[in-house]
């Protein structure tokens, strides 16, 4: 019999060789805080795997982990998984009324959890719990029996110490649901996503043949691991790779992430669309924007040398020595894309949705194509519900390792996704070409209808109207059988620059709107403008809350 590559290796057997080829290296950290080698972790998730015995908790019982990320997150999530058990990771955004109803929904047993977050949860709302333990002390603050709450403090009676040999002791089978994952979605309050162990070894064999962190390389995890794409690539996968993470303990402001990037010096940089505009819109177009600078543009020879200053300046803000930056979650600006690729800014576009745990689709940065969200990804199948998915947008259909077994205790929903030869419904709408690049061109449920049944895809206009300096989000609605777009303005950017700012933003959203316009048919353009005083919405990956709106 052959010897299986890494590659080719069970779940738990990647996690078992890492840990014993890079026993000694770093493994987490918090920034500023704590730190784990690859051993020291081994040896408290045997730990964790002994507490979860004390508590009878069995292969298939749910664990429920609620907290910011951090190395005791990261330990507790590989503890939960390599025991049999179900870890069940719960936003830190989420109220108390939500959490509850997750961990009684989930029917979790145990709960992990940030104690500042424990102060407002009630004991009552989740009578299934056995134990409750502290993110921060890794030890029991309350249980429903003494010898558990004294289990860290107390020998269990026959237990082996720890040794490499028992810490990972068994492999799990494909189908084994590992996680179930509750997100906020753009369609209401989440379904429970049951993701087996084969979508997410697959999505970790994929990046570690795509992507080309080694050993000793540095990862910074600022993406909420209760969300599968910060999960899966600033944590698992590169856990596998003998790297070295840590993790904002924090929220992760711009200001911190930039901060952090500049000090560890990433190797490989994952993020959502809000962080990278932020960073484009604060610092690169003022500069963009100044007369001197504008007029210097239009003069070919020295127009390249300023985007190459441009690029070396982006490039240092996050860190200097990265591969690429993957971006994903959501949309990002049309406009910021193409000044990205203009000056050969190495970040790419990938595309994924928590079903399937995530990836869907995939390129490098020196090989995707413009506007697109990469290449269908390795084990799985792609159709377009059209006539034609070269030149006709439908419905973006998907099959194979990655897709979900479902959702938790809904089989309605789960056949409304996922039809009876196993074709996931992604509720996207595409179409794509004969490399199998992916192009988004919105979502299905936001879909408007113009008065003549023309398509009218509100993210196309939205991306336009963001494009104006002082609009920081959009929100195209209908009403009245006419266009509205609700606008967040840059209040900040605003109060410095003008004195008399109702007057100011109302003028200048009336000639934004005549502006974009102009680059509309006419059955999509927009009728007015409404200003709307806070941020809209947002669920964890940043994407608005749509339907509170229209």
């Amino acid at each position: 019999m052959r010897n299986l590559g890494m590659n080719e290796m069970g779940l738990i057997a990647l996690y078992k060789q890492a840990f014993e080829t890079n026993s000694d290296l770093p493994l987490f950290s918090d920034y500023g805080g704590i730190s784990y080698t690859y051993h020291d972790a081994a040896r408290l998730i045997y730990q964790i795997h002994g507490f979860l015995e004390q508590c009878q908790i069995e292969e298939g019982d749910k664990v429920a982990l609620l907290g910011r990320n951090s190395a005791h997150w990261a330990i507790s999530f590989l503890a939960v998984v390599s025991y049999g058990a179900v870890a069940v990771p719960i936003l830190p955004d989420f109220n108390p009324a939500d959490v509850h109803h997750i961990v009684r929904h989930s029917e979790s047993k145990i709960l992990f959890a940030g104690e500042q977050l424990l102060e407002k949860l009630s004991l009552e709302e989740m009578p299934a719990l056995k134990a409750v333990l502290s993110l921060q002390r890794m030890d029991p603050i309350w249980a429903e029996s003494a010898q558990i709450l004294n289990f860290w403090r107390l020998p269990v009676p026959g237990r082996p110490p720890f040794s490499n040999e028992l810490f990972m002791p068994r492999e799990l089978a494909d189908e084994h649901i590992c996680m179930i994952s509750y997100t906020s979605g753009t369609s209401g309050f989440t379904k429970g996503v049951m993701l087996p162990v084969r979508s997410l070894t697959s999505n970790i064999r994929f990046a570690r043949e795509r992507l080309p962190l080694k050993q000793g390389d540095q990862m910074v995890s600022f993406l909420p691991m209760a969300h599968v794409f910060g999960l899966l690539f600033e944590f698992l996968f590169p856990a596998t790779s003998g790297c070295h993470i840590t993790f904002l303990t924090k929220p992760p402001t711009p200001q911190v992430i930039v901060k952090a990037f500049k000090e560890i010096r990433p190797h490989l940089i994952l993020s959502v669309p809000l962080i990278i505009e932020k960073i484009y819109n604060k610092q690169i177009q003022p500069a963009l924007e100044k007369p001197l600078m504008s007029f210097l543009l239009k003069v070919p020879g020295i127009r390249g040398l300023l985007y190459k200053k441009v690029r070396q300046k982006l490039t240092d803000t996050f860190g200097g020595r990265f591969y690429e930056i993957v971006i994903g979650g959501a949309a990002l600006n049309r406009e910021v894309e193409d000044f990205f690729r203009t000056i050969k800014f190495p970040f790419t576009i990938g595309y994924g949705m928590t079903e399937c745990g995530p990836l869907i689709s995939y390129q490098g940065w020196n090989k995707t194509r413009p506007h697109s969200a990469g290449v269908l990804v390795d084990r799985m199948q792609l159709k377009i519900d059209s006539a034609d998915p070269f030149t006709q947008v439908g419905e973006i259909m998907v099959k194979g390792d990655h897709v979900m077994a479902g959702y938790y205790k809904n089989p309605e929903a789960t056949a409304q996704a996922i039809d009876q030869d196993g074709w996931l419904r992604t509720g996207d709408l595409g179409v794509t070409d004969a490399n199998n690049f992916i192009y988004i061109r919105g979502r299905s449920k936001n879909m408007l209808l113009g008065p003549s049944g023309q398509n009218i895809y509100p993210e196309e206009i939205e991306a336009k109207l963001s494009s104006c300096h002082f609009i920081l989000e959009s929100v195209l609605v209908e009403r009245d059988a006419k266009l509205v777009a609700l606008v967040y303005p840059d209040h900040e950017s605003l109060d410095i620059h003008h004195q008399d700012k109702a007057n100011e933003i109302a003028r200048l959203m009336e000639e934004y709107r005549l502006a974009v316009n102009k680059e509309l048919p006419k059955y999509s353009q927009i009728s007015r403008m409404e200003l709307v005083e806070t941020e809209f919405e947002k669920t964890p990956k940043r994407n608005i809350k749509r339907y509170l709106y229209t």
